[in-house]
């Protein structure tokens, strides 16, 4: 079956971007002029995905609101004659097809994956994107991996090469090179040492999920933390011999659940932007000069 459908887990708190995820959640965030969740959604439609699940936790409703109709505002949008404002608030609603669903307590992002199984067919596959995450590129980065998928018919990751130092902070694949940019994974290893990391090839972002690695997450035992991860599984369907690909991603990852991240994801998406570039060039220019 092709891969219609994607979740995008943001029941998360938030607790790097208080006080101001204290009272909205930090994928509402804006970075120029939409928040952060809406670039995430774009790519996904622009990779082909016609059917969202958010999983949303206490606080969030401000996704939904989002992503539904505010007749309201439109109406005084129409009276005001701010046509083109409203063109674009109207479009957001008819990205996709929504639905939503909570994670009612934080058991990990595999639990949270599983929230959506009520929304998906046992027989076919689904991607995952997180909601902290926008992949700046030409090409959107998820329908590079629904690509590698519709090839190999395994599950895919996003990769992405990080500096040897940083390894120690995220999970770390080992495999070979098998075509430019796509690697075959035969182990994951979480928070290596620098010396045990097998590469500097991290996973984070992006999935693609078949039925059968769905089933195992089904059966998946909660780690130490009481989590049940991701990774986890991978690790679980890699055991029984099973083949993993992943895509080495060229675009740019900005990580807004990290203020640093987030204020280059301002600047540099702001000199892309059509409008903001125009003063903001120059501005820079003239302030760093």
């Amino acid at each position: 079956m092709p891969i219609r459908k994607a979740i995008i887990p943001v029941a998360g708190l938030g607790t790097r971007f208080l006080p101001a995820a204290k009272a909205q959640p930090k994928e509402m965030l804006c970075v120029v002029d939409k928040p952060v969740i809406q670039y995430i959604v774009e790519e996904a439609i622009a990779s082909g995905i016609e059917e969202i699940i958010f999983v949303t936790s206490n606080g969030k409703r401000a996704i939904e609101d989002h992503f539904d109709r505010n007749f309201e505002l439109e109406y005084r949008l129409e009276q005001k004659n701010k046509l083109k404002e409203l063109e674009e608030i109207k479009k957001i609603a008819k990205l996709a097809k929504f639905a939503f669903v909570r994670q009612e307590k934080p058991l990990g992002d595999g639990h949270a994956v599983l929230c959506a199984f009520p929304f998906i067919d046992p027989n076919e596959p689904v991607a995952v994107l997180f909601g902290d995450d926008i992949l700046a590129g030409k090409k959107p980065a998820l329908k590079q991996l629904m690509e590698v998928y519709e090839k190999y018919h395994d599950p895919v990751l996003g990769l992405w090469n990080v500096p040897k130092k940083d390894t120690p902070r995220y999970g770390v694949i080992g495999g070979i090179p098998i075509e430019k940019q796509i690697w075959q994974v035969d182990t994951i290893i979480e928070k290596p040492s620098i010396k045990e990391a097998p590469s500097s090839l991290i996973v984070a972002a992006r999935y693609i999920l078949t039925p059968e690695l769905f089933s195992l997450l089904q059966n998946q035992s909660p780690g130490k933390d009481g989590e049940i991860r991701l990774a986890d599984v991978f690790k679980t369907y890699l055991q029984k011999k099973r083949v993993v690909y992943g895509v080495v991603m060229s675009e740019h990852r900005y990580d807004c659940g990290d203020k640093f991240e987030f204020i280059k994801a301002q600047i540099e998406l702001g000199l892309r932007h059509p409008d903001m570039q125009k003063k903001l060039k120059p501005y820079l220019k003239k302030r760093f000069s």
